[in-house]
């Protein structure tokens, strides 16, 4: 059993914890978590959650405990976890969202605990590591990054499809929803676009996947291009991408090849929209009747995520291989 304590209790830390409570990761133990907010309300949130809906058993709290169901795990409310007795625990899940400076993705290793997997990309990482990518690159590194959740939809596929066919460029827009870095209204951010109100506009941005792209796959490093356009809905994005490739297949050689897939991509036949893919638990699922080969060979890939559920249980089943 892997005994994970789990830091910060943001957006992706309560989504990997109902996760893991509902059965996702049988071979995890959660052993404790960490916020600075007080005990009720992260029961509370936990409990009640507006993208996916009231949790399906109990949610209580004894005292300083968190109990899920026959779950109970204490409640910590330090700044630094670093002062607290981890020696127990295989895993600190970093969901803080802070851990890009060395010293503080550290500060699980100096409680005691045997290593740290952050939840985003992380500077201060040994490795960054996405399933179905490069998971051969995972060794015995204190510090693991799980990248974005944008890295997680894109590069299992750029994975497929480098190793099937050959890529020789592309690029990528990805349809993400808003998130906590946007303000409500109008305010500033630093950066003139998003600055303005996350669910009133559609709002051009860049996005770290292609950074992380080219870190995770540096064998096809140059080759895709991509940015973001962030839209006002509250949960599921998407991967839109052309490419053009060394081999050119047929439209239903494209579609076999994804049909074949599962578990880290999955796919749909059905014309769906981006709610129906809610809490759907892959990293990517194409839609099949929006892909498209030109006659001059260009391929367009279209596939949703849930950047929250699907990115959440990649960390779970990160943390198992770790």
């Amino acid at each position: 059993m892997t005994r994970i304590f789990i830091n910060g209790l943001g957006r992706i830390g309560r989504t990997v914890l109902r996760a893991w409570a509902q059965g996702a990761a049988p071979d995890i133990e959660v052993v404790g978590v960490n916020d600075m907010a007080a005990a009720d309300l992260i029961a509370h949130l936990v409990a009640y959650d507006s993208v996916f809906g009231p949790y399906r058993g109990t949610v209580t709290l004894d005292g300083d405990t968190l109990v899920i169901d026959d779950h109970r795990m204490p409640i910590h409310t330090t700044t630094d976890i670093s002062g607290l007795d981890l020696s127990g625990v295989d895993i600190v899940m970093d969901c803080t969202g802070k851990a890009d400076d060395r010293a503080f993705a550290e500060r699980g290793l100096k409680a005691g605990a045997h290593r740290v997997l952050v939840s985003g990309p992380s500077d201060a990482a040994d490795v960054t590591i996405v399933l179905g990518a490069n998971e051969s690159d995972l060794a015995d590194q204190p510090i693991v990054s799980n990248a974005s959740c944008t890295t997680n939809a894109l590069a299992p596929l750029v994975r497929l499809l480098e190793d099937t066919w050959g890529i020789k460029a592309g690029w990528m827009t990805t349809i993400h929803c808003y998130t906590g870095s946007q303000p409500m209204i109008d305010a500033p951010r630093g950066d003139f676009q998003r600055s303005r109100a996350g669910a009133l506009s559609m709002v051009p941005t860049t996005t770290s996947a292609m950074r992380l792209l080219d870190q995770v796959l540096p064998d096809i490093a140059g080759r895709i291009e991509g940015a973001a356009v962030r839209v006002p809905v509250a949960s599921v994005s998407a991967v839109d991408m052309t490419l053009t490739l060394r081999d050119t297949p047929t439209l239903d050689a494209a579609q076999e090849l994804f049909l074949q897939q599962s578990g880290i991509i999955g796919s749909t036949t059905l014309p769906l929209i981006s709610s129906d893919l809610r809490a759907r638990p892959e990293s990517l699922i194409i839609a099949l009747p929006e892909t498209r080969i030109t006659q001059a060979g260009l391929l367009r890939v279209f596939g949703w995520y849930d950047n929250e559920w699907g990115f959440s249980h990649r960390m779970l089943e990160l943390a198992e291989r770790m």
